[in-house]
């Protein structure tokens, strides 16, 4: 929302923040040598954000703020896949939300003790943690509200999605903000089953 642009910056090191705090933390949790599980049907696309259709969250911010970003790259043992992109409610409207979107295909090793650092690490830094049923072989949605330490009527909200399923890992993350007494505060729900719709929509464009 109003300051958007502060998690804009941020978000993009969400995941990669997560891990460095977890391999520091949980150093047993991603030296197992596990065999790797193959990436199933899943498949590495060029552009996410015009493949991934976020339709639940288009319907809740049907208006972009700028031009998305993405990437791809191919790697024998790890594919990556990545969108940003910033909505709005209207046209008009000078607040926004910022979504991050990563799937990574990791060909050579078992992504699971990094999926469950990545966990203990959100935990660590006060995420509160549910589990998403029926989603790959593994889901969960973190939540955060972070209350400004200049201004406390301004909070902070990360809501955040990871899924594995074999060799496939993936995020979908939203963040944004609001100010007590002036703008309304998202609703939690809704966000939460955007989230996992949107996600199931994902997996399936991916091949899942």
């Amino acid at each position: 929302m109003r300051r958007g642009l502060l998690w804009g910056v941020g978000g993009v090191l969400v995941a990669s923040a997560v891990w460095a705090a977890a391999v520091l933390t949980v150093p047993k949790l991603v030296a197992t040598g596990h065999p790797a599980p193959g990436v199933g049907p899943y498949r590495t696309v060029v552009d996410l954000c015009t493949s991934a259709k976020l339709s639940s969250f288009g319907q809740l911010y049907p208006s972009q703020y700028g031009k998305p970003y993405h990437y791809a790259t191919k790697h024998p043992s790890l594919d990556d896949m990545y969108c940003s992109q910033y909505l709005k409610k209207t046209g008009a409207d000078t607040e926004y939300v910022s979504l991050y979107l990563e799937a990574q295909l990791h060909k050579a090793v078992d992504p699971e003790p990094e999926f469950e650092a990545q966990r203990a690490g959100l935990q660590q830094r006060k995420y509160q943690i549910t589990s998403v049923p029926d989603l790959g072989q593994d889901a969960y949605i973190g939540y955060l509200d972070d209350p400004s330490s200049s201004d406390s009527s301004w909070h902070y909200i990360t809501h955040v999605i990871y899924v594995r399923d074999r060799g496939l890992t993936y995020y979908l993350s939203w963040s944004g903000s609001f100010q007590e007494g002036k703008t309304a505060a998202p609703d939690r729900e809704q966000i939460r089953q955007a989230l996992v719709v949107d996600s199931r929509s994902v997996l399936r464009t991916l091949g899942g």
